[in-house]
């Protein structure tokens, strides 16, 4: 039976999507750029799926595990034929519910009572066995000149460590790598009629060989490994940890914690060496490492997309599903999505949001062992980048194993000059050059140095700095609104400046569907002097002079422009100019009409005044109190009333908080998307404990139970109680420390999130924003 309603009508590019050719298999986000730019919901006939493609699509349906279950995320993806049915009950084949495909309460009751062996203290035991495992396998081929890594290295591996995690003897670790292969095809792939009985066999068996493994392990319970941490724990929680629950996930947890992280390593080494100077810069800084795990799991991720269906009618993406619907989320795509991550198609590993990838997927059903994953593939890339830094791919075609959801490369064959082998001069690179991170990257791990090469004042107490990237590698492309995080030298100081130059011209290259955006030499922001500032316009105005080296984060934009819009009139208030430059600048270039309202108190204190006048003649209007024409925007807004209800007019804002009052205000009845404004400082203030209330927070994953007083953020009880929410405002500004609400109501007061946002309640800003009532349930 179809999950198409008769009436929807089937697009050429939807009929013709085929997951299981060759484009898809070697490209992902490429094969359905198309969808992403014009039809990010569709359905498939072939699959009889519907198809997601864009991030925040897949990242809302993360977020709510009831409308849209996980039944199906392990279900067949091509119907079993008889004959395979008959070989898998010949098996006594009984595949039950396990982490990855159970509804709640069960799912989250299990999860709580299993995920003590992921914590990172008990990660960090297995720490020395993989760099030992790493250490021996190259030793094996390090002087060879040629090496195929899948079969060398890539799959014994994360086999062994699997193997090692679960408690599970290793002997027949050849027998495991095909009945793995013979699962992913199983449920994900499209094995033809005449293969299904031979795959069918091979997980029969598999079954089976979980089933006696397991049966060993009861016999010696209080061993290591997560296999006997669930036997144990079947002795407190019979009713949770059930016997035919610890059998499936016996054999899925081998192909969880094996298969993905095996590609994982190969699909970051052939994109690494894909693009050189990226493999030459974490050669050189190995510090790196942590990040470009995450980047690399972003652009080019074992986890191509993950499946729900949906539990009752909905919409995703404005798209009408029905009840029953079966939904493959393109994960590789949306990590490729523009209106997410600036300038999605580089390879950066100074990407400061690189981590916020959907490849271990989001909330609830994250990937419960991908720390174990991270782990193995930082050691990987420090002792390849270490001892192989002259490694390049050979010449070769790459071949995958066709299917939906798990892809990485069959075979990867690299070649090198063993005579320059670094250890052979210096054997101090055998030496561990950077710690483990076991967890998400941090700030010192992708922090991107950059030398100011020009300082001007432009305007009365406004600076402008251009900065250049400081170690030579290339700066990612930027859309307008975007920002960048500056760390204020030593002062401690985190400050947000918005980029205020235009990014370069996007070009249209012959064959490829979409244009292609210039990277840009150089950024530009420009900081006012602020009387009561806590340090960072200050440091900025005494301290930085041409020559010296910033650390800075981003781009970032939570300020962008609509992809198609009718006309736009832009506000600005002072330094609020900056945002405001750059979008001017693209509707100029992209022939939109526009107009520019720009206020001030002074002509000299207006930065880029007379730039802004050349540019944009008779479409910029300024308005100086000292001159006497004090702008009226109520009248503003009111005139423009038709316009932005009919979605003939967006309204971009940046400026004081007593201009976006008023904007605010007079817009109250407009559609959301029709006034956007972008704050340039923060209205939250010092925490008052004499107005705040105490609440509880109840960690959902972690069954953790907090309690934050009066005098202390969310953000600051979270950390102290050793969970990590990365940050950098911390007055609500940059969006960076978002954690995900299950329940409760929020009493939200960050100026990221948007009204409609705010109404949803599903995430919220841990530096400021406090529960509205007693208790807020969190997906940590």
């Amino acid at each position: 039976m179809t999950n198409c309603p008769v009436t929807t009508e089937v697009s050429g590019r939807a009929a013709a999507f085929d997951p299981f050719g060759d484009g898809y298999q070697q490209d992902p986000p490429a094969y359905v750029a198309w969808s992403r730019e014009s039809e990010p919901v569709f359905y498939s006939p072939v699959l009889d799926y519907w198809v997601v493609t864009r991030y925040d699509d897949i990242k809302a349906i993360f977020r709510d595990n009831i409308t849209f279950s996980p039944a199906v995320a392990l279900e067949k993806i091509t119907p079993t034929s008889r004959e395979a049915e008959d070989v898998l009950r010949s098996y006594d084949y009984g595949m039950a519910r396990t982490l990855v495909n159970e509804d709640e309460p069960a799912h989250m009751e299990r999860r709580r009572a299993l995920m003590g062996p992921f914590s990172p203290e008990h990660l960090a035991h297995h720490e020395p066995m993989v760099r030992r495992l790493v250490r021996e396998h190259v030793d094996r081929f390090v002087d060879d000149g040629r090496a195929e890594l899948v079969n060398q290295m890539f799959w014994e591996i994360p086999l062994t460590v699997a193997l090692e995690f679960l408690g599970v003897p290793d002997e027949d670790k050849p027998t495991l790598r095909e009945y793995s292969v013979a699962h992913t095809v199983n449920t994900w792939g499209r094995p033809q009629p005449e293969e299904q009985v031979a795959v069918a066999h091979a997980v029969g068996n598999f079954w089976q060989y979980a089933g006696e493994v397991l049966d060993r392990m009861r016999e010696r319970p209080d061993d290591t490994g997560w296999m006997q941490y669930g036997i144990r724990t079947q002795r407190e929680l019979p009713e949770v940890v059930t016997d035919s629950y610890l059998h499936s996930m016996m054999m899925a947890g081998i192909v969880a914690a094996h298969e993905t992280t095996a590609n994982g390593i190969a699909n970051a080494v052939k994109l690494l060496l894909e693009n050189r100077e990226v493999w030459d810069q974490i050669c050189a800084d190995p510090s790196l490492i942590p990040n470009a795990v995450e980047e690399c799991l972003r652009h080019n991720g074992s986890q191509a997309a993950w499946r729900r269906i949906t539990t009752r009618p909905t919409e995703v993406g404005g798209v009408a599903l029905p009840e029953g619907a079966r939904i493959l989320m393109v994960s590789a795509s949306g990590n490729h999505d523009p209106r997410r991550f600036e300038d999605p198609e580089l390879v950066d590993v100074r990407r400061d949001d690189a981590a916020d990838h959907l490849t271990f997927g989001y909330g609830a059903h994250q990937c419960l062992g991908k720390n174990l994953a991270r782990m193995e593939m930082q050691i990987f890339l420090e002792e390849l980048t270490g001892r192989l830094p002259h490694m390049r791919l050979a010449e070769q075609d790459f071949t995958y194993v066709p299917n939906t959801s798990f892809r990485g490369p069959e075979h990867l064959w690299v070649e090198w000059d063993p005579t320059a082998n670094p250890e052979r001069r210096d054997p101090t690179v055998l030496q561990p050059r950077v710690e483990v991170n076991i967890g998400e990257p941090t700030a010192a791990h992708h922090s991107r140095p950059m030398r100011v090469v020009r300082v001007a004042d432009v305007a009365k107490g406004v600076r402008h700095l251009v900065l250049e990237s400081a170690d030579g590698t290339p700066l990612p492309a930027f859309t307008p609104g975007s920002h960048v995080d500056v760390e204020c030298g030593d002062t401690g100081v985190v400050r947000q400046y918005s980029l205020c130059g235009t990014p370069p011209s996007p070009v249209q290259p012959p064959g490829c569907p979409l244009p292609h955006v210039p990277r840009p030499d150089r950024y530009e922001i420009a900081v006012a002097r602020e009387d009561e500032s806590r340090g960072g316009s200050a440091w900025v105005h005494d301290e930085v002079a041409e020559g010296d080296v910033l650390t800075v984060r981003g781009p970032r934009n939570h300020f962008r422009l609509p992809s198609a819009a009718r006309r736009y009139v832009f506000v600005a208030g002072g330094i609020g100019i900056t945002p405001i430059r750059s979008m001017a600048g693209q509707a100029r270039r992209d022939g939109v009409p526009y107009e520019i309202y720009y206020l001030g108190r002074d002509r000299n204190a207006m930065a880029f005044l007379d730039e802004l006048v050349l540019e944009h003649g008779d479409r910029l209007h300024v308005h100086c109190s000292s001159e006497g024409t004090r702008a009226d925007l109520r009248a503003l807004m009111s005139d423009l009333d038709d316009d932005a209800r009919d979605g003939a007019v967006h309204v971009y804002a940046c400026g004081p908080q007593r201009m976006i009052d008023v904007l605010t205000t007079s817009a109250e009845t407009w559609p959301e998307d029709a006034l956007v404004v972008e704050h340039f400082a923060s209205a939250l203030g010092e925490l008052d404990p004499e107005h705040e209330h105490e609440f509880a927070v109840h960690l959902e994953d972690s069954d953790v139970d907090l309690v934050v007083p009066c005098d202390r953020t969310l953000l600051q009880t979270l950390r102290d109680a050793g969970v990590q929410i990365p940050s950098n405002c911390q007055e609500g500004l940059c969006g960076t420390c978002e954690v995900p609400v299950l329940r409760g109501d929020v009493d939200h007061r960050d100026v990221v999130l948007t009204a409609a946002e705010r109404r949803e309640c599903s995430r919220m800003m841990a530096c400021c924003s406090r529960a509205a009532g007693d208790r807020l349930v969190l997906g940590l």
